[in-house]
């Protein structure tokens, strides 16, 4: 069985690119190990996934994945193999609940500015309270 359940924040935003019409997203995660530190593994989300990572997530986010360790080769500048361990996302969740400012990519400091305000006064006219 290959299934890796992962839950950590990103270490920096994603890397994004497009491979035969196919975006994927790069990041890593830092998972605590507790007394004994934490792994930073690689995560990689394609099309549909990867757009949502592009879309909401940044360095800091919160993730919950379930994925599977998929391992490959390539042959850097040198012709030397290098090897390469990933985990690929097939599903994420989020665990914050901070979204994303669209003009600075930044978490908001306060979410609630999203909501409509209630004028001051205004409360005596709700038949509930």
């Amino acid at each position: 069985m290959n299934l890796v359940i992962a839950i950590g924040n990103m270490t920096d935003d994603p890397k994004i690119d497009v491979y035969n019409e196919h975006k994927k997203a790069s990041f890593s995660l830092a998972l605590n190990r507790g007394k004994d530190g934490a792994d930073y593994p690689r995560f990689v989300a394609w099309d549909k996934k990867a757009d949502v990572i592009e879309d909401w997530c940044h360095k800091g986010t919160k993730l919950a994945i379930r994925g599977h360790i998929q391992t490959g080769s390539y042959l850097n500048m040198d012709k030397k193999k290098v090897y390469t361990t990933d985990i690929i996302v097939d599903e994420l969740e989020f665990c914050d609940k901070k979204p994303k400012d669209e003009t600075t990519g930044q978490p908001k400091e306060n979410p609630s500015d999203d909501f409509m305000k209630v004028p001051e006064g205004i409360d005596e006219e709700f038949p509930f309270k």
